[in-house]
C-alpha cells in the first residue's frame, strides 16, 4: 500500500454497486476523513498525518448506497495549491519560504513561527458542535462543512472563544446533544494549563439561526498543567454521566523548544518528547462543578491517544484506554518509515495494549497504607493506597494489539461489554477488523487478502434489543488486481459479513469519522 499517493477526489453521488443486502433500517451517512494530498508541485510532506484533508461520505437509503470524497478546501490547502508549494506547515512537516522570496517576507515568516500560527487543515476527524458539522485536526482551527455535499463553509477559531492553541478531535457526547472536549492553553497569562469545555447543544430559541457553534461554549473546568513549559499531549478524554478523566501522561509538547523549531530547521514533532522515567498522572473532574475530585491517582509511565469507554460503579470510575510503553508510534508514520516493509523491523514498533483502570472515589480513612482498595469483583486493576489521598493504581491488561476503539455509542460512559476495532499486532498497517467481548476476553475478526479496513465504526439497529444489536461499517482499501475499494458492513452480533458495497474508485487510507443517522 503506497500511503504517499495524492489522492483523487470525486464529489459527485455514486451509486455503489451492493453485493449482499444492505438493512433497510440503515439510513443515514458515515463520514470519514483523513490525509490526502502529499506532495504539491516539487514538495512533499514528510509525515503521513500531514497530508492535506481528503473527506468520504458513505449513504445510505433504503438498501442503496452512494459514495462521494472531496478535498478540504482550507485555507491551507488554498494557499499551498496557490504557490504550487506546500507554504503552510504541518506537525512534522516545517514549511520554508521560496528562495527567491525577499528578505522582509523570510522576516515576517520567521516571525509567525515563533509563536506558530497553526493550519486549518482537518484531516483528523469529523465533530459535531450545536447542529454543525467541522473537520478538525488539533490545532486551534476548526472547519465548518457541509455534511452532504462535503463542501468546506467558515473557518472557525477556538481562541475567539477560549484561550486555547490545541484542542482534541475526539469530543464527547451526551443524550442532550451538548458535546465536551478538552484544550491545552500554552502560557497564557504565563501559565500553561488544560481547559475542559462544553459546547452546548442548539436550543429550540436558536434553532435555524445562524449563531457559530462555538458562541456559547462555557469552559467548565481549567486543570493546571505539572510542569509549566511542557503540557501532555491529549488526544481523548474519559467520560461518565457524572465524570470527565483526563490523563496527564509523560508524552509532552516542550513549548520552548517549538518556539525555535523553524530557527533550527526541525519540524514541531521533534518537540514532543517522552519522559519514561516520569509517571502519569489521572485527573479526574466533576462535570457538573468543575472540581477536581480530592484524590490524586498515579499510574507508571504510559502514552495514549485512544480512551476507550468509562463507567462508574460502587464507588470507582473504571475506565479502558488503549496504552503504548513508548511514543514510537508517531514516528512509524513518517513517509520515509511507511515506505520500508513495516514488519520487517521489529524495533520499530511496539504493539499497544488494551488496559483497564479503576479509581476508588469514596474516602480512603480507615484503609491502610499499602492496601489496595478496589472491591470490584471483575477486574485484577488495583489502586494501592501509598498515603492519605494518594493512590498507586495498576491496569488489568484485556487483551493486546487493538487499536481505533469504537463502541455502540448509546453505552458510551455506561457499563458496557463489547469493542469494535482494527487489530494491529504486527504493525500499525491493519488487515483486519475485530469485535473484542471485554467480559470473556475473546475476539472474532473480519479479514479479506489484500485488503486494508479502516476504523469500524458501530450503528445501533433502532430500537435493538441488545448492546451488539446494529451493524458495524468499514471502509475497506482493496489492492486485489481489477477490484475497486468498498464498504463492508458486518453483523454487529455475529461479526459476519451482510452486505459490501463497491464505489468502483480507489479509496485511501484515513483516519476517524462519525455516523450520522438520517433526519439528525
Amino acid at each position: 500500500m503506497d500511503y504517499s499517493k495524492n489522492a483523487t477526489e470525486r464529489p459527485e453521488p455514486f451509486k455503489a454497486e451492493v453485493k449482499g443486502a444492505i438493512p433497510n433500517w440503515l439510513q443515514g451517512t458515515l463520514l470519514r476523513n483523513g490525509p490526502g494530498i502529499f506532495s504539491v508541485g516539487e514538495t512533499s510532506y514528510e509525515h503521513w498525518f500531514d497530508g492535506m484533508s481528503l473527506m468520504t461520505s458513505f449513504s445510505f437509503s433504503d438498501g442503496e448506497m452512494t459514495h462521494r470524497s472531496r478535498f478540504l478546501r482550507s485555507d491551507t490547502y488554498n494557499a499551498n495549491m496557490g504557490e504550487n508549494r506546500i507554504v503552510v506547515s504541518e506537525m512534522g512537516t516545517m514549511a520554508y519560504p521560496d528562495p527567491s522570496k525577499n528578505f522582509i517576507f523570510k522576516a515576517i515568516t520567521f516571525l509567525n513561527h515563533t509563536v506558530p500560527d497553526f493550519t486549518d487543515n482537518g484531516s483528523s476527524n469529523i465533530i459535531k458542535y450545536g447542529d454543525d458539522y467541522f473537520a478538525t485536526s488539533e490545532t486551534n482551527y476548526i472547519r465548518k462543512i457541509d455534511p452532504v455535499t462535503l463542501e468546506t463553509q467558515d473557518k472557525a477559531d477556538y481562541t475567539k472563544y477560549l484561550p486555547i492553541n490545541l484542542a482534541s478531535s475526539h469530543p464527547h457526547y451526551d443524550k442532550e446533544g451538548n458535546a465536551y472536549n478538552i484544550g491545552t492553553s500554552i502560557a497564557e497569562k504565563g501559565k500553561t494549563k488544560y481547559i475542559l469545555f462544553k459546547v452546548p447543544a442548539v436550543s429550540a430559541k436558536d434553532k435555524g439561526k445562524p449563531v457559530p457553534a462555538l458562541k456559547k461554549v462555557e469552559a467548565i473546568a481549567t486543570v493546571s498543567c505539572r510542569s509549566l513549559f511542557t503540557p501532555s499531549y491529549c488526544h481523548s478524554i474519559g467520560f461518565t454521566d457524572n465524570y470527565i478523566i483526563f490523563v496527564e501522561q509523560p508524552f509532552k509538547l516542550d513549548i520552548l523548544k517549538m518556539t525555535t523549531a523553524y530557527m533550527r530547521g526541525v519540524n514541531w514533532a521533534s518537540c514532543l518528547k517522552f519522559c519514561p522515567d516520569e509517571n502519569t498522572l489521572i485527573h479526574l473532574i466533576d462535570k457538573i462543578t468543575g472540581k477536581e475530585v480530592e484524590m490524586k491517582y498515579y499510574t507508571g509511565s504510559m502514552v495514549i491517544y485512544h480512551h476507550v469507554n468509562a463507567f462508574e460503579d460502587e464507588g470507582h470510575v473504571v475506565f479502558d484506554v488503549i496504552a503504548y510503553k513508548d511514543d514510537k508510534l508517531y514516528d512509524m508514520f513518517y513517509l520515509k518509515n511507511l515506505k520500508k516493509d513495516a514488519g520487517s523491523d521489529g524495533s520499530a514498533y511496539s504493539q499497544p495494549s488494551f488496559k483497564r483502570f479503576a479509581l476508588p472515589i469514596k474516602s480512603d480513612k480507615g484503609v491502610g497504607v499499602g492496601e489496595n482498595v478496589v472491591k470490584l469483583k471483575y477486574t485484577t486493576a488495583s489502586a494501592v493506597k501509598e498515603k492519605e489521598g494518594k493512590f498507586t493504581c495498576h491496569s488489568e491488561v484485556l487483551c493486546e494489539g487493538f487499536e481505533l476503539p469504537r463502541i455502540n455509542y448509546d453505552f458510551n460512559g455506561k457499563m458496557y461489554r463489547f469493542v469494535y476495532g482494527n487489530i494491529v499486532q504486527e504493525s500499525a498497517q491493519s488487515k483486519q477488523v475485530a469485535k473484542f467481548d471485554t467480559e470473556t476476553k475473546t475476539m472474532i475478526f473480519w479479514e479479506e487478502e489484500n485488503c486494508w479496513p479502516s476504523e469500524p465504526v458501530f450503528v445501533p439497529r433502532p430500537n435493538g434489543e441488545t448492546e451488539d444489536d446494529g451493524v458495524v461499517l468499514s471502509s475497506v482499501i482493496n489492492s486485489n488486481p481489477g477490484q475497486s475499494g468498498f464498504l463492508v458492513i458486518l453483523d454487529g452480533r455475529t461479526f459476519k459479513e451482510v452486505a459490501r458495497a463497491y464505489v468502483n474508485t480507489e479509496l485511501y487510507k484515513d483516519m476517524h469519522g462519525i455516523f450520522i443517522p438520517k433526519g439528525n
